[in-house]
């Protein structure tokens, strides 16, 4: 009997130019979301200010697939500009196209995939400062999303709707909606949340009543890397501080200091603030935000529940065991992420069709060095089938 194919936990979209335009409501056209052309230049405008998260939003041309795969690797060629690997090209119908998608995962050998944004990742931190724009703007994303891909289209391509907790009644409504429609998990900013007169950790009982809600959908949580507003720390430091990674020269400090930072809060905040105690059921995953914050958060965490013992009632370690899946980038050791976390906790995701992911997603598999084969069909599959609750229709 054939093995199973593999379930890729990151894919990824590109938006229609209409994504955040085609739902809005006539009264956000304003603070929400506006496109605007000037001459063949077309901008997203998010709260009267042209966004340049996504420098070019009709995504054509794209960068071809995994073309900077050796730089991310560190791998580039000995006299050879890390910038000449940058390709592109136009953009393919299974960028846009759900049904063109699934042609290719066949080809590709994937039984199923999650999906992602592209530019959508970028949106509730340019509307911060306008938390009803902000909602507004993050549900009509979530219909378009609903229109063009579908929350679980033919069993086989889940795409997650966005989830804001800047307004928690707002969010229960939201949540209460696309579990309706199909949603098998939402996708949450890895970010503080913006509040009146300063932000709250995710942690804080305010938002217990959208925890309770997710955990008793039995829905997992997806933190996927976007825009969490940590460029202002670059900006101490001199740097940009607005998450722009694909204008100007990139500036490696600035890298430097954002790096994985706000993932490896956003899980401190669940743990320390005590999320996980309140709601036993609530699974969690981390996407495309790499691994190696993992080890660094828990001995971190292990040092304050030795100095703290009263905020830390479950060691950290079994904490993370119980609720924490982790998606890593294929160039860490994810061998020991395994050793630390469990190989039943280690997500395969490709980050195609994006440049600096893999041009072949199964290709993941050859990072897989020292897995055992029941590990690697644990890492390629069933650990995701684990997280979603379900099995996909190949």
């Amino acid at each position: 009997m054939a093995a199973a194919r593999p379930i890729d936990a990151d894919n990824h979209y590109y938006e229609a130019l209409d994504a955040l335009t085609r739902y809005q409501d006539k009264s956000m056209s304003v603070r929400g979301a506006q496109i605007l052309r000037d001459g063949k230049r077309v901008y997203v405008v998010l709260g009267g200010k042209i966004n340049r998260f996504i420098p070019n939003p009709t995504f054509d041309p794209v960068i071809v697939p995994g073309c900077i795969d050796q730089f991310f690797r560190g791998q580039v060629p000995e006299g050879v500009d890390p910038r000449s690997l940058t390709k592109v090209e136009p953009i393919h119908p299974e960028y846009l196209d759900r049904d063109k998608r699934i042609e290719v995962m066949d080809q590709q050998g994937l039984a199923a995939c999650i999906m992602y944004p592209t530019l959508g990742v970028g949106v509730e931190e340019a509307l911060k400062d306008d938390p009803e724009a902000a909602t507004a703007t993050i549900t009509a994303f979530n219909r378009w999303l609903d229109d063009d891909w579908g929350y679980n289209y033919k069993n086989r391509i889940i795409s997650l709707p966005l989830l804001s907790l800047v307004d928690v009644d707002a969010a229960l409504a939201e949540l209460d909606r696309v579990l309706k429609l199909g949603a098998r998990g939402v996708h949450i900013r890895p970010a503080p949340v913006p509040a009146e007169g300063g932000n709250r950790s995710l942690g804080d009982p305010i938002h217990d009543p959208v925890w309770a809600a997710i955990a008793e959908a039995n829905i997992p949580v997806f933190f996927h890397l976007g825009d969490s507003g940590y460029n202002l720390f670059a900006g101490h430091w001199g740097g940009n501080p607005l998450f722009q990674p694909f204008v100007g020269k990139a500036n490696p400090l600035d890298q430097l200091i954002v790096a994985d930072r706000a993932i490896h809060d956003t899980m401190a905040s669940l743990i320390v603030h005590g999320v996980f105690q309140r709601h036993p059921k609530l699974r969690v995953a981390s996407i495309e935000n790499g691994s190696d914050w993992v080890a660094i958060l828990l001995k971190r965490l292990n040092k304050k529940a030795n100095q703290m013992p009263e905020y830390f009632p479950d060691a950290p370690l079994d904490v993370i065991r119980e609720h924490v899946w982790v998606a890593p980038y294929y160039e860490e050791d994810i061998r020991a992420l395994a050793d630390l976390i469990g190989a039943n906790r280690v997500l395969f995701g490709s980050d195609w069709p994006h440049g600096e992911g893999l041009s072949s997603p199964v290709d993941f598999v050859h990072d897989l060095k020292g897995f055992s084969e029941a590990e690697i069909a644990q890492v390629m599959r069933t650990n995701t089938v684990e997280l979603l609750g379900y099995e996909p229709a190949h």
